[in-house]
C-alpha cells in the first residue's frame, strides 16, 4: 500500500479523479444483472474530459443545443428546420412534443448535452438512457407521420467524440400501448378537475 499524503484538500481532491475511492465503489458494483453502473462511465469522463464548470445543468444543455445541432447537421447534410414549435395531436390537444429540430414530416431531431458520465455511457451502450425513453416515445406518440428520431449527444468538455448520434425508429406497438396510456391518464384528470371544480 501507498500512502499519499497532501498539504491542501485542492490537490487530494483533484488527485482522486479518475480513481476508484471509498465514496465511488457503489456506483461502480453491480450485485444484479450485467449492465454497468454510472460510476464505469465517469472514470471513464475523468480521463477524457475537462472537469465540469458548475454551470447549471439544464442551462448547459439549452446554450449548448445549436452547437449539438450545428454539429449534426455538418455530419449529416440534412436540411433541419429548427423552429421553436410544438406538436399536439389533433384528437386530444393535451398531448404534444415540442422536438428540437423537424426534417421534412418524417423525421426530427432531438439535441442532449449531458454529463460526460452520460454521454459516454450512451456512447459505449449506444442506447437511448433510460431517462430520455419516454420522451423520445413522445415524439412518436404525437405524430403519426413521423418515422424516425434523430438523438443527438454533444459534449464540449470531452476531448474525442463530443458529438454522435442515435436514429430511433417507429415502435407502433409501443406507441399504441402509451397512447392508451395517455389517452385514460388525460380522462382521469378530466374527471378530477370536473369534480374538483364543483366545490
Amino acid at each position: 500500500m501507498i500512502t499519499k499524503k497532501y498539504d491542501n484538500k485542492d490537490s487530494w481532491l483533484a488527485d482522486r479523479v479518475g480513481r476508484i475511492t471509498g465514496t465511488k465503489l457503489k456506483d461502480l458494483i453491480v450485485k444484479r444483472g450485467t449492465g454497468k453502473k454510472i460510476g464505469f462511465y465517469q472514470l471513464i469522463a475523468d480521463r477524457l474530459a475537462t472537469e465540469p464548470d458548475g454551470e447549471n445543468a439544464m442551462d448547459r444543455g439549452v446554450r449548448l443545443e445549436e452547437a449539438g445541432m450545428t454539429e449534426f447537421i455538418k455530419e449529416t447534410k440534412k436540411e433541419v428546420d429548427t423552429s421553436l414549435l410544438m406538436w399536439v395531436r389533433e384528437d386530444n390537444q393535451s398531448i404534444a412534443y415540442s422536438p428540437d429540430g423537424v426534417i421534412g414530416e418524417t423525421e426530427a431531431v432531438e439535441v442532449k448535452c449531458l454529463s460526460s458520465a452520460r454521454h459516454i455511457e450512451a456512447l459505449v451502450t449506444m442506447k437511448v438512457p433510460k431517462d430520455y425513453e419516454d420522451q423520445v416515445l413522445q415524439a412518436f406518440i404525437v405524430n403519426d407521420k413521423l418515422e424516425r428520431l434523430y438523438l443527438v449527444f454533444y459534449d464540449d468538455r470531452l476531448l474525442t467524440k463530443q458529438c454522435f448520434y442515435l436514429t430511433v425508429e417507429r415502435d407502433q406497438e409501443k406507441v399504441d400501448e402509451y397512447l392508451e396510456q395517455e389517452r385514460a391518464i388525460l380522462a382521469e384528470v378530466d374527471e378530477w378537475v370536473s369534480k374538483l371544480g364543483d366545490f
